[in-house]
């Protein structure tokens, strides 16, 4: 299924329409916390699986600090 600019100028145009201009950066606002969140879950999750990879990559902040 590919999504094109067509389609994304569609989908932006049903949201302005049915929310209003005064809501979408509340929305955004929300949208971006959800997705920050779900990736620091996921980052968690890969964490809890993979504890040598953590800290290999505890190793290479500290590396790049000094």
């Amino acid at each position: 299924m590919n999504i094109g600019a067509p389609e994304i100028l569609l989908l932006a145009l049903v949201i302005l329409l049915f929310f209003g201009g005064k809501k979408i950066p509340e929305l955004m606002k929300g949208l971006g916390k959800g997705v920050k969140s779900f990736k620091d879950g996921m980052s968690g999750l890969e964490n809890d699986l993979n504890p040598d990879k953590k800290e290999e990559q505890v190793k290479q902040e500290e590396e790049k600090k000094e």
